[in-house]
């Protein structure tokens, strides 16, 4: 398979690692100082760009790969309040490709499968109230995450006493009985951790992803890669892994 790399970052060079590792091509690397390479017959050649960038500039890259017809792999979040209409209707209406999660990895895909049959029971137990924590490195520029608005869309989806949620930093106002608070915290060089935390006055319940490096972020995507060259519209991590 042919992909073409939009950011190369540590993600995007870890990304290349993994993918030459299963025999795939790189044919186009694309950064902030050669933009001019999304015009080049080397990016046009790519079954699959692969996307990891910032929230500033990655529905911009999308437009222009889907100028091209070239499908897209993407892990940026923090754009799809903003542009997540265009781009569906671009996938749906439009003939385009784009695979987006805001974690690729198979572990978080796992948590998010037991995070939502969790949501369920306690669905009956409103005794427990729900809250959520995330880690990141301190150059992540979006709060709460995107893992994080993923997984506390899961919970509100599953339990009747929660409709919203609530990033909790540095908040005035204490988050209200039907939101699900989100604490952000950004430490170091910290990959990714994500707590969801069930408590009440009886005892409490914890469930954690620590993510021990970005390693299992590069080989989703490129599995998402793989399957995407295969595929077309809007994907999704529930398309890849059908647990």
């Amino acid at each position: 398979m042919k992909i073409a790399l939009i950011g190369y970052g540590k993600m995007g060079r870890m990304i290349e690692e993994i993918a030459l590792g299963r025999g795939h091509e790189i044919v186009c690397k694309i950064d902030i100082d050669n933009q001019e390479d999304f015009e080049s017959e080397a990016f046009k050649s790519a079954d699959v760009a692969i996307e990891f960038t910032n929230p500033k500039v990655a529905y911009g890259n999308y437009l222009k790969a889907f100028r091209h017809n070239v499908k897209v792999v993407s892990g940026s979040t923090g754009w799809l309040k903003e542009h997540g209409d265009d781009v569906k209707r671009l996938c749906t209406e439009g003939g385009q490709t784009l695979f987006w999660a805001s974690n690729f990895s198979v572990g978080v895909a796992i948590f998010s499968a037991v995070n939502k049959y969790l949501a369920k029971i306690m669905n009956s137990f409103a005794a427990y109230d729900v809250k959520m924590e995330e880690t990141h490195h301190v150059h992540k520029l979006d709060a709460p995450s995107g893992t994080a608005i993923t997984l506390a869309e899961e919970i509100i989806a599953n339990i009747d006493r929660k409709d919203d949620w609530m990033l909790t930093n540095d908040a005035e106002d204490e988050p209200k009985a039907s939101q699900l608070p989100i604490t952000s915290f950004r430490e170091g060089e910290v990959p990714g951790i994500h707590s969801v935390i069930y408590d009440s006055e009886a005892d409490m319940i914890r469930i954690t992803h620590d993510a021990h490096s970005r390693k299992g972020f590069a080989l989703g995507a490129v599995l998402a890669a793989e399957y995407t060259k295969e595929h077309s519209g809007l994907l999704t991590t529930s398309d890849l892994f059908q647990f």
